[in-house]
């Protein structure tokens, strides 16, 4: 007789849990960052992204080259090699090219901390904002909304850290693994539409990648691509 009543108490009981866990939830893990379109590109065109850098040897020559050919691209920058080298942090926001946060020491983020993770990120975001005062439209400073986890290592602790820190996570889609000294052109020749293409211009010998940028560039053109940045400021 008092069954139905029972049944529905079960029910409501059964909402309520579910309320409670839903608004305890950790926030939605945002989008990994694989295509151009997703991180705030034009997705008909190819985002060319370097890594690692700023180095004074070979991000000044990555720049001229991107000058010449009218090409514009986003660097993720180390926040120890930007505190050394502040002018080419400087150089690569005049120069209109986008520039976003890839850790402040460069470590595997899920194996540290929480405190950690969100210093290695918030550190390296206030010092690119610091050094960018002023520099080209950005008076108050260039406000990273992209971050780029060491190795493409993350986790949904990390990407969530992120999130709270108003930055998305970015991968890529193509790894041109110059970084064990390979052409890049050889994985490059495979870009379409909407690719992010994984280069470096820091952490270790980028000659091959300075030497055969040019061609990569051209090889893109060539089959009716352009190109677009990644990760504009916030503000």
């Amino acid at each position: 007789m008092h069954a139905p009543r029972l049944r529905r108490s079960s029910i409501l009981i059964a909402l309520t849990i579910t309320g409670v866990l839903a608004a305890c939830a950790p926030p939605p893990i945002p989008d990994p960052g694989l295509t151009a379109g997703s991180l705030g590109g034009l997705p008909s065109q190819v985002a060319l992204t370097f890594d690692d850098g700023p180095n004074p040897e070979w991000t000044p020559r990555v720049l001229d080259i991107l000058d010449r050919y009218g090409v514009k691209a986003t660097f993720f920058v180390v926040g120890t090699e930007a505190a050394r080298h502040p002018d080419l942090v400087r150089q690569i926001v005049a120069r209109g090219h986008s520039i976003a946060n890839h850790s402040w020491s460069h470590p595997q983020l899920p194996k540290q901390s929480d405190a950690r993770v969100r210093d290695e990120l918030s550190g390296t975001s206030m010092l690119i904002r610091n050094l960018t005062v002023g520099v080209g439209p950005y008076r108050t400073g260039y406000i990273v909304s992209c971050a780029r986890p060491p190795y493409g290592s993350t986790n949904a602790r990390i990407n969530n850290t992120m999130a709270s820190l108003d930055m998305r996570p970015a991968l890529w889609s193509i790894d041109t693994n110059d970084w064990r000294r390979r052409d890049p052109l050889a994985s490059t020749r495979r870009a379409g539409a909407d690719a992010v293409v994984l280069m470096h211009d820091g952490g270790g010998d980028r000659s091959l990648t300075v030497s055969r940028l040019p061609s990569v560039i051209e090889d893109i053109q060539a089959r009716g691509l352009g190109f677009t940045k990644l990760c504009d400021s916030r503000a």
